[in-house]
């Protein structure tokens, strides 16, 4: 199965979980040794390979480690591309805050009580 932006946070992290499962076994790793090189408890690595919902991303992040798969990771949030005249503006400083959307300006009248449509 694919991983697609329309599967429930539950699916994908079933998915996410039988992925790190079948990769722990072809490593021939079990549940217990895999837990120890990550410094994570037994049931957390089962948590985690049942697609649990409350595991944390510091442990996600152990397993891959262990299993060779932070590399991989570099795809899931790729570094942001600035464009040359932002970069110019900028100075180079780094950017720490959004502007957020400005207020249309123009053509539309207030409306106020007592007015037709």
């Amino acid at each position: 199965m694919r991983i697609d932006s329309r599967m429930t946070d539950e699916a994908l992290m079933r998915l996410l979980g039988e992925r790190l499962s079948g990769i722990r076994l072809a490593r021939n790793l079990t549940q217990q040794q895999l837990a120890e090189q990550a410094g994570l408890g037994l049931r957390t690595v089962q948590r985690l390979e049942l697609g649990a919902v409350a595991t944390q991303l510091s442990g996600f992040l152990r397993v891959c480690r262990v299993l060779g798969l932070v590399e991989n990771l570099e795809g899931l949030i790729p570094v942001p591309a600035v464009s040359p005249m932002a970069q110019l503006k900028q100075s180079g400083r780094k950017r720490q805050r959004a502007t957020g959307r400005k207020a249309e300006t123009g053509g539309s009248k207030k409306w106020t009580w007592g007015e037709s449509a």
